[in-house]
């Protein structure tokens, strides 16, 4: 059976994610001191203690989510778990530089600060109240693309993540972000509303938070992983360090296809996907993604134990 490791996105987050296993395993509580280090603060008492509405601004939920990934496959590492027992490892948008620093691609170090950078230069990109994202449920790719284009009307809107065969995420400026809301429901969209998020992830407006991570990467000691990367701009297998530090780029302002990802993945040979961190999306998109499909995940001390059995 061929299996992928898969690290989740924003919108995991939960207050005390991690804990449990940064007290179980002294390698997971490690990722969380070395991501404290690297950032100059305590993150990890945000995570365990603080307040959720603190934990959600991008700039702390981006690195905060990857170190509690990397401690969760820290883990499954201590229990005998080898990342050479995945055939690819895919992240969700951020989770793409969790996947890269299991692999072994990034040091865990330069991935919290990248994280850092890019969640602030996400937020800045777009001043407050002018850009939106909406998740258009019930709808293809195709169709919501078209939505997205005829809600434009002059501005940006773009279908930024195909997630599932029936969730694409609409992103852009406010305005037609809401006009695509209706538009989608007159297009048969079983739902279609507004997110709960900070800025408009993965359209053109967030271009000046591109160039910001071209600079940040340009310094960044990046290795070739230690399987191959399904990355989310191309939805397909990468191992070339300038070719992965170019799409990393890239993948600020493009489409997450996930779905295709997956779909790619499946087509590879692979039926087992192992979800690594907080919350368990990535598993219910997977699901609809490839009927049969088992999924597992793996975000606390009960979860890596029964990975044996």
């Amino acid at each position: 059976m061929s299996r992928a490791f898969v690290f989740p996105g924003q919108g995991a987050q939960t207050i005390g994610m991690g804990q449990a296993l940064a007290a179980s395993y002294p390698a997971a509580k490690a990722v969380f001191d070395e991501v404290d280090a690297a950032l100059g603060e305590k993150l990890s008492s945000l995570i365990w203690d603080g307040d959720i509405a603190d934990l959600t601004l991008t700039a702390n939920a981006q690195p905060a989510l990857m170190a509690t990934s990397l401690a969760a496959f820290r883990a499954l590492e201590a229990e005998g778990v080898q990342i050479t027992d995945a055939a690819f490892v895919a992240g969700h948008s951020l989770g793409e530089y969790s996947a890269l620093a299991a692999s072994g691609a990034l040091a865990i170090a330069d991935a919290a600060r990248l994280l850092r950078i890019r969640g602030a230069a996400m937020q800045q990109a777009v001043p407050v109240g002018q850009g939106a994202m909406a998740a258009l449920l019930g709808l293809d790719f195709a169709t919501a693309a078209e939505v997205a284009q005829e809600a434009a009307q002059g501005e940006i809107c773009q279908a930024a993540n195909d997630n599932d065969p029936a969730q694409v995420v609409v992103s852009g400026h406010k305005a037609a972000v809401e006009r695509a809301v209706e538009i989608a429901k007159t297009r048969g969209a079983r739902r279609a509303m507004l997110l709960p998020v900070s800025a408009p992830f993965h359209c053109a407006l967030m271009q000046p938070a591109a160039e910001r991570m071209a600079e940040a990467l340009a310094d960044v000691t990046l290795n070739a992983p230690a399987v191959p990367l399904v990355a989310n701009i191309r939805a397909e297998a990468v191992s070339d360090p300038e070719t992965i530090r170019k799409l990393l780029v890239e993948q600020v302002t493009g489409s997450v296809r996930w779905r295709e990802s997956v779909v790619w993945m499946g087509d590879q040979g692979v039926s087992e996907f192992w979800e690594i961190g907080a919350g368990k999306a990535l598993s219910g998109m997977i699901k609809r993604c490839i009927r049969g499909a088992e999924t597992r995940n793996f975000g606390t001390p009960e979860d890596v134990a029964a990975q044996k059995g």
